[in-house]
């Protein structure tokens, strides 16, 4: 395993159910609250509004990117109000820090989120410090992942090579733009997926990380 990535110098990290395990729920909160402002901004029921952020996850890649094509509505109140969470469900993970810490090179984090938020998880997981630099949706110019030109974004800003890089992701559509553009590509989650596009898996990000330094 540890020859596969000897050519990485760059390591890109997702946020939500990646660098914190999605049995600690924490989306579970900003999916109430963006169904709470789908309903208050479209003046629809919960009913209408689950099916709607259905809609816009399946079709643009994020519930944002929807109300923006569709609604042009602002992104910035939305992004503050959604991520207006308790942080305290999440533990601090002083393995996984000491994992991503020993990786040599480049440490980045990518979410589809905004950064302020990206920064309030690290805290809470003790992460802070440990990255390079933490892009949200909004240095994409919001657009999001899966879209191809959201990473080229990205990874132009940041001056990354992708093909010494690897992405670490649990959404397998948010790793199929990485792989076409020369990343190593690494599913987290809890069952693995067989695809052209996945060339690893793991259900536990600390112990992967172990094996590569």
């Amino acid at each position: 395993m540890k020859k596969q990535f000897q050519h990485v110098t760059s390591w890109v990290f997702d946020l939500d159910n990646t660098l914190y395990p999605p049995q600690f729920r924490l989306f579970d909160q900003i999916e109430l609250r963006m169904t709470a402002w789908v309903m208050n901004a479209l003046g629809v029921g919960k009913t209408e509004a689950d099916r709607l952020r259905q809609h816009y996850w399946d079709s643009y890649g994020t519930t944002l990117a929807g109300l923006m094509r569709e609604h042009d509505i602002d992104p910035a109140p939305y992004l503050q109000d959604v991520h207006d969470i308790d942080f305290t469900v999440l533990p601090a993970d002083p393995d996984l820090a000491a994992r991503i810490r020993a990786l040599p090179g480049r440490r980045i984090v990518y979410t589809n989120a905004c950064a302020p938020y990206a920064h309030r998880v690290l805290e809470a997981r003790g992460l802070s410090g440990l990255f390079d630099a933490v892009y949200g949706v909004e240095h994409a110019g919001f657009r999001p992942k899966p879209e191809r030109a959201a990473f080229e974004t990205i990874f132009t800003q940041d001056g990354l090579d992708p093909t010494t890089a690897a992405m670490f992701e649990d959404d397998p559509r948010n790793l199929m733009a990485p792989h076409q553009i020369g990343m190593k590509t690494v599913h987290v989650a809890p069952k693995a997926l067989k695809a052209l596009h996945i060339q690893h898996h793991t259900d536990d990000l600390a112990g992967f990380l172990a094996t590569l330094v």
